[in-house]
């Protein structure tokens, strides 16, 4: 029954959201400073981030800090859409993209460092993670992502649900928009 509700509650959000678009904030312009700070590599802040107290590093060179543990055993996997809350920025603090609201995201579709942090999450866990330039965009870069940076983002799992039962509850949904709820 849990998994029912789960579902329903994903496919409402789609249904009523369409597949979750982010607001992108703009860097604000920021003073300048008599002495020209001197970039970090992304190696450089990694390597340093790593010392410190609670920051886990996987064998790919994710990072993550466990912020609240979330409860069961059970993860999302490749197959699964996770319902998330998430802020992602740059080294520098700069919000490049956030949910504004419980977003679905299907785990597989996401940057690899972003899918191994949800795989690795159980339901209701907030963690931070650093995800260095090759599991994130790398070398190019994306839109306000600057290429080869380590992109942080704080992700609430809030829940997940198969892929297949995702898209079968958004399909009986769809045939039948009595049973969509209500926008706002």
């Amino acid at each position: 029954m849990r998994s029912i509700v789960c579902a329903a509650g994903l496919a409402a959000v789609v249904l009523t959201s369409g597949i979750a678009q982010a607001r992108v904030k703009k860097p604000l312009p920021r003073r300048a400073q008599p002495v020209a700070a001197t970039p970090v590599t992304a190696d450089a802040f990694l390597a340093a981030n790593a010392r410190v107290r609670g920051v886990v590093q996987t064998a790919s060179g994710l990072q993550y800090l466990v912020v609240k543990p979330g409860t069961g055993a059970e993860k999302p996997g490749d197959g699964d859409v996770a319902l998330v809350n998430y802020v992602g920025k740059l080294t520098n603090g700069t919000i490049f993209d956030q949910s504004a609201q419980p977003t679905p995201l299907p785990v597989a579709a996401v940057v690899p460092g972003f899918a191994e942090a949800l795989k690795a999450m159980p339901r209701g866990a907030h963690y931070r993670v650093w995800i260095k330039p090759s599991l994130g965009y790398g070398g190019a870069g994306s839109g306000p992502i600057p290429p080869g940076s380590v992109l942080v983002f704080d992700i609430d799992l809030i829940d997940f649900i198969s892929q297949a039962a995702f898209d079968q509850l958004r399909q009986q949904q769809l045939a039948d928009p009595k049973t969509a709820p209500a926008a706002p």
